[in-house]
């Protein structure tokens, strides 16, 4: 590890009484980077970030940024993050000028042409009162009180929640942009094809756990496909079996309806559904189940080899 990484986490336990938060968590961020840090909600993503941000002190373990103790020298590392915290508050009674103006006067120095390109680029409405805004609206001055002073550690907990979906799509362009510029980016989220399209590594988290770094390409490859099949009449799920890379996951009424996992060779899945009694295909995008699936389904190898 680097000691000066932007982010280092060794052995990191936070527990709250008896309740589960995280445990032993071991990870680096390297300098410009996106870390994608993926998990379902309850994962611990957020609690890891509290920690991050010197918000909670470590049950036992260490994380320090840029070789900072998140705990002990807090405010410094305050000073090199932009932070999005994953659920938003803000002065309701402020406007959008007000609440920028009044987090920009913390920071030394805030360049004028970075607000106006930020204020540009994410169509921020400045003269409403917060109170008065969508929620999306919200989101996009958080993300850009984030980003003002031009930090070189961006720590994002959910940062797309509320957004549109084109305004999505510019938020995670400027995020790859800004790692082009040398900025390391910590990005939480339970959004797989979100995080699969910045991110260069990811860190898994399940139930306190980090169950996997990974780069992206190594993601992709163990991550599955849900597809939804319906035949006219009824199918023997071992018209699949020979099929690497596709698994029967659920057979529905009367082997009518099939739900498949599909992780590669889709063409030779295909050319056999084709020679099937075929009616209705549903092919989903990847998620976020999909991926913990192949490693439920390895501790369940292990448990059963170890039970033999």
């Amino acid at each position: 590890m680097t000691a000066n990484a932007p982010i280092v986490v060794e052995r990191l336990t936070r527990s709250y009484g008896t309740q589960r938060g995280v445990v032993d968590l071991t990870f680096t961020v390297q300098p410009g980077e996106i870390f994608g840090f993926l998990g379902p909600n309850g994962a611990g993503k957020t609690t890891t970030i509290r920690v991050l941000m010197g918000f909670l002190r470590p049950s036992s373990g260490s994380a320090h940024v840029f070789g900072l103790d998140c705990w002990s020298q807090s405010t410094e590392v305050k000073a090199h993050v932009g932070y999005v915290p994953g659920d938003v508050r803000l002065w309701d009674n402020m406007t959008g000028k007000q609440f920028l103006d009044f987090m920009g006067a913390f920071r030394p120095s805030i360049s004028p042409e970075r607000r106006r390109m930020l204020l540009e680029r994410f169509q921020v409405e400045l003269d409403k009162r917060i109170k008065h805004l969508s929620r999306g609206n919200r989101q996009k001055l958080a993300l850009v009180q984030a980003l003002l002073h031009d930090p070189p550690l961006l720590i994002l907990d959910e940062p797309t929640s509320g957004l549109d979906p084109l305004m999505q799509h510019e938020f995670l362009t400027f995020l790859r942009e800004e790692r082009d510029r040398g900025k390391t980016i910590f990005l939480s989220s339970h959004q797989l094809p979100e995080v699969e399209r910045v991110a260069d590594r990811v860190g898994i988290i399940r139930e306190g756990q980090l169950v996997a770094v990974l780069t992206v390409d190594e993601l992709k490859q163990r991550r599955t496909r849900p597809m939804d099949v319906v035949f006219a009449g009824p199918v023997d799920p071992s018209e699949f079996a020979d099929l690497p890379g596709v698994r029967v996951l659920a057979v529905e009424n009367g082997s009518t309806r099939f739900r498949l996992g599909v992780q590669d060779d889709l063409p030779r899945l295909l050319r056999r559904l084709s020679d099937l009694p075929i009616v209705d295909l549903t092919y989903a995008p990847p998620d976020l189940e999909s991926v913990f699936l192949t490693y439920y389904q390895a501790e369940q190898r292990e448990r059963q080899e170890a039970a033999s």
